[in-house]
């Protein structure tokens, strides 16, 4: 089912499968049935790939019945068995099995498909201390005769140095290791992921003690981070021998440092645990990753020694949803940071930006434009921060509330009572006057009165208000901080030049609207700038966001607060943002997947499905949603209504997708190649120094043709 929208392999992932079989000591055909029981479980599931743990036909415990001429033909009957039975099969089978070629017995593992043995993979690295012994048995892969061995009558590839690849899944490269291999200083599946494995495998039994649970975790982390992979883990459970040692049964699957899935341990029964691996991910990411190649080009010699098997991957039949969380907020602190300590940073890199600026200019002031929505209300607050850790008052900030021809009196007081409450020098300047002289000079129609209210008319009122901006930071020796955000930028949502998008130093330059609303609303929730101040930033957030460049319906100023509209204050007749360019929490979430992994929209389309299709399906990030019983990791219940939460069919996704390629690709680059400078965040910029590089003139044509074409209207 590679070709259906609503298949997970159908947008570069595969799901996998580790399995945890209850053996029984020196009895291949019991663990055979074993085995064959999860790999049907496995393959109803859909996945490609089933690991099972190391020796795992024998069980690992035998010791001295190693030896039995008994034991090893039993394992080899057993091996047959699981082969035939395998022909119905999806996932190619990793099995551990003892084996014995010639005069030599080597730990090893058995790749299988569809009635065929791929090709078997001995261990590198035998244990040799505490309780384990096992060069008493088993001979090393480096003491290997041959690198293809007969088994069960057919000829099969053996070597540590093997990749497995898929013909018809571009991305699925499959390296294995057995064992302490996962903790060597050279592991063979590592060498295979400068080969071009993406998935490395290792098959374990690893007996339990304290703190050994914690080791696997770190290994496995490191292990995909550093090789830039998956890495599947799976070790012995109940059944093993508990002569002198106890088993877990411990289970995990890792992607890129990411814990995607892990067995419960200590279970009796047993397990087949499921991860879905984005393959394509993978792959970005190290073509990105200078250091990867680099490795790759000084383990020529080595990676010259690794040969590949090419396999034709069973798939599917069926469509295979996608059973993997998929942040809604991908800029937002995930379950497994804490919130505190990511806001905090987000915080201090904004704070420690403006403040080097400032010294480095050796300017004491700064003007910002205060409007009484978001993005000015956190830059006044980091703004304050910063004239704190310099020693300088308050005072030096000189904020100015701008009234235009659709100011609403609600953010205008927001604004004033915003900057009494940080105690900074606050002032008003009505730039209607200046606003309607140029539309004047310039023969507008709103300057005879005509409710013409188009580009021109809106831009007139920013661009006024940028020019008092920095003719203010001219009178009073001051630097001009700029409020704009990353998602305005990415939608080209900002008056070029002479508005909103030229200022000295921005310091949300790099910080995404849904962002800005968590850390406002986590700066408040903590006290920050004092209770009065705290006060008004929750009433900011309440509010519609809104250029308020266009008056209501009757001609004059917006007024908020008679209703409300997407879980905000709104108005009659209010002039909505997200009506106009999108959802913020959508528009985020398409900007993340399109420049942090340059995903095709198709793919984007089918990730948004899965996260903002339904409210209920799930975690929501701390402070959004708190009754509706979602609710967040953290324990924090303070947050929006549920009226906040919303979900999205395909039809909907699409429709603002499209508006983000449009506005992205074809209409904003000319004003994100002449950013002012600012601070750098979190994994996104767009910034031409740091993060994005782009032609102005490019067109949206490629993406939004790949998003039609593949992407169902519902």
């Amino acid at each position: 089912m590679k070709n259906n929208f609503h298949s997970l392999y159908a947008h570069g992932f595969i799901r996998t499968a580790v399995c945890i079989p209850g053996v029984e000591v020196s009895n291949p055909a019991h663990n055979v049935r074993k085995t064959v029981a999860l790999a049907r479980r496995a393959s109803e599931g859909g996945a490609v790939i089933a690991l099972f743990p190391e020796l795992g036909l024998s069980a690992y415990t035998n010791d001295d019945l190693f030896r039995q001429d008994a034991l090893l033909r039993a394992v080899e009957e057993g091996l047959a068995t699981l082969v035939e039975e395998s022909r119905t099969l999806v996932p190619l089978l990793i099995v551990g099995a003892p084996l014995r070629f010639g005069s030599q017995l080597f730990n090893c593992a058995v790749l299988i498909s569809r009635g065929r043995i791929l090709g078997v993979v001995p261990k590198s690295y035998l244990v040799n201390h505490g309780e384990f012994s096992e060069a008493r048995q088993f001979s090393a892969a480096r003491a290997a005769a041959a690198d293809a061995v007969i088994l069960l009558g057919q000829s099969v590839p053996f070597g540590a140095s093997l990749v497995f690849e898929a013909v018809n899944l571009p991305d699925l490269l499959i390296a294995v290791d057995i064992g302490d291999d996962l903790s060597a200083l050279r592991s063979p599946a590592t060498a295979g992921a400068l080969a071009g494995a993406t998935v490395l495998c290792t098959l374990a039994a690893s007996n339990v003690t304290t703190g050994k649970a914690a080791r696997r975790h770190l290994l496995c982390a490191s292990r995909s981070t550093r090789s830039v992979s998956a890495c599947l883990y799976t070790s012995a459970g109940s059944g093993e021998s508990t002569t002198d040692l106890a088993w877990d049964g411990h289970a995990l699957i890792y992607e890129n440092g990411e814990r995607i899935a892990e067995s419960t341990r200590f279970s009796n029964e047993d397990q087949v645990v499921f991860g879905d691996l984005d393959l394509e991910r993978i792959q970005f990411e190290r073509a990105t990753l200078s250091t990867f190649s680099d490795a790759i080009a000084d383990a020529r010699q080595e990676i010259a020694g690794v040969r590949r098997i090419p396999f034709e991957a069973v798939l599917p039949d069926q469509p295979v949803t996608l059973n993997r969380e998929v942040q809604r907020f991908p800029y937002l602190p995930s379950g497994q940071d804490n919130p505190d300590d990511f806001c905090r940073e987000v915080y201090e890199i904004q704070t420690q930006g403006l403040v080097r600026r400032l010294r480095a200019s050796g300017l004491e002031k700064v003007v910002i434009g205060v409007s009484g929505g978001l993005d000015s209300a956190l830059a006044l607050i980091v703004a304050a921060r910063a004239m704190d850790q310099l020693g300088l008052p308050r005072t030096n900030i000189l904020g100015y509330s701008m009234p235009g021809f659709a100011t609403s009196s609600h953010t205008r007081g927001s604004a004033t009572r915003l900057m009494a409450a940080l105690g900074v020098t606050a002032e008003e300047i009505d730039i209607r006057p200046s606003a309607q002289r140029m539309l004047e000079d310039i023969g507008h129609p709103a300057g005879e009165g005509q409710p013409v209210y188009d580009t021109t008319f809106e831009n007139v009122q920013a661009g006024e208000r940028t020019s008092h901006l920095f003719r203010l930071a001219n009178h009073h020796n001051a630097l001009v901080v700029g409020t704009g955000d990353l998602s305005e930028l990415a939608l080209g949502w900002t008056t070029y030049g002479v508005g909103d998008h030229m200022s000295h130093y921005n310091v949300n330059v790099s910080v995404p609207k849904t962002l800005i609303q968590y850390l406002v609303r986590w700066i408040a929730e903590q006290n920050k700038p004092g209770p009065e101040a705290g006060e008004v930033l929750l009433s900011i957030l309440e509010t519609e966001i809104s250029p308020e460049l266009v008056p209501g319906e009757d001609g004059h100023g917006q007024e908020q607060g008679e209703g409300k509209k997407n879980g905000r204050k709104a108005g009659k007749g209010i002039q909505s943002t997200e009506q106009v360019i999108g959802p913020y929490g959508l528009q985020d979430f398409n900007l993340y997947y399109i420049t942090r992994f340059g995903f095709r929209p198709s793919k984007v389309a089918f990730l948004a499905l899965h996260a903002w299709g339904d409210t209920a399906k799930g975690e929501w990030p701390a402070r959004f949603c708190a009754d509706t019983g979602s609710g967040s990791r953290s324990g924090d219940h303070s947050g929006p209504r549920s009226e906040d939460c919303r979900e999205y069919d395909l039809a909907t996704i699409r429709h603002w997708l499209e508006v983000f390629l449009r506005r992205f690709f074809q209409t904003g680059q000319f004003k994100r190649s002449a950013l002012p400078n600012g601070p750098k965040v979190g994994v996104g910029s767009l910034s031409p120094r740091t993060d994005w590089r782009a032609p102005s003139d490019s067109v949206a044509a490629a993406w939004l043709e790949e998003l039609r074409s593949n992407t169902p209207e519902s």
